[in-house]
């Protein structure tokens, strides 16, 4: 039986949440990266479905989302991939992408093969919150899905709060506007935002993301908030070290 996501909140400690691109580095690498994640130590794992105009990502993603398409990545490779992943791991799984492939497939078959192989929420940046609430919140509960939607300094309040109430799981507290990638550390400017959104007392917890890359921005990003995702900076560290120097990525994070 895999961990739920809400079951992760239940304790103290900061989340290290990793991001990385299906089909990268190599087209079947899937699997060994999430069991070699899950052996690190890592509290959840968001898996990227590659996209042809990844918008919200920075240039390490987009070039591994672009890699994984030319090694022949689809919506239906990863599937099939993923199909027995839950008789190898327990640890909360997320698929993030755009939702051109989602409609593509078709929504309601893209949500019961989630169901089917285990997955546990979507985060779908470009579905918008009224589309997702008119038309298919329906369909992911009935498949037991949860969207987790991002919130950027600039989202106004009012909508955070119609966030807040429209999710079940976390909250992706994005720390700039700007697209994804590794940065040293964060601003004042930023960690006055961190702050603003934990002083807002939001009945689901939040997660940072964009910009976390090693142990200090880990700690800054994490000060008001659950915990952090990495992602271009992993990434990165695959296409460099390989796939089997995972648990020295996430040590020294957690160091």
């Amino acid at each position: 039986m895999s961990k739920s996501i809400s079951e992760l909140f239940n304790t103290d400690k900061k989340l290290v949440s990793i991001y990385f691109t299906a089909g990268f580095p190599q087209l079947r690498d899937t699997v060994e990266i999430i069991e070699n994640l899950e052996k690190s130590g890592v509290d959840l794992i968001e898996i990227g479905l590659p996209f042809s105009d990844p918008l919200a990502d920075g240039p390490t993603i987009q070039e591994s989302s672009t890699k994984a398409l030319r090694n022949g990545m689809t919506t239906e490779l990863l599937f099939e991939e993923l199909s027995d992943i839950r008789q190898r791991v327990n640890i909360p799984l997320i698929i993030m992408g755009y939702f051109n492939p989602v409609m593509q497939y078709g929504v309601e078959a893209f949500c019961q093969k989630c169901e089917d192989i285990g997955i546990d929420a979507l985060i779908l940046p470009d579905l918008p919150l009224r589309e997702y609430q008119l038309h298919y919140k329906e369909i992911f509960n009935r498949h037991g899905l949860d969207l987790i939607y991002l919130i950027t300094p600039q989202t106004p309040e009012e909508r955070i709060r119609a966030i807040d109430e429209m999710s079940n799981s976390f909250i992706y507290m994005v720390s700039s506007s700007s697209t994804t990638g590794a940065k040293a550390g964060f601003s004042e400017e930023n960690q006055g935002y961190f702050k603003r959104i934990a002083d807002m007392k939001l009945k689901n917890p939040t997660l940072v993301g964009f910009g976390i890359s090693d142990k200090n921005s880990f700690d800054q990003a994490t000060a008001h908030s659950q915990g952090a995702i990495i992602g271009s900076a992993f990434i990165k560290h695959i296409e460099t070290q390989g796939i089997d120097q995972i648990s020295s990525f996430v040590q020294n994070l957690k160091a």
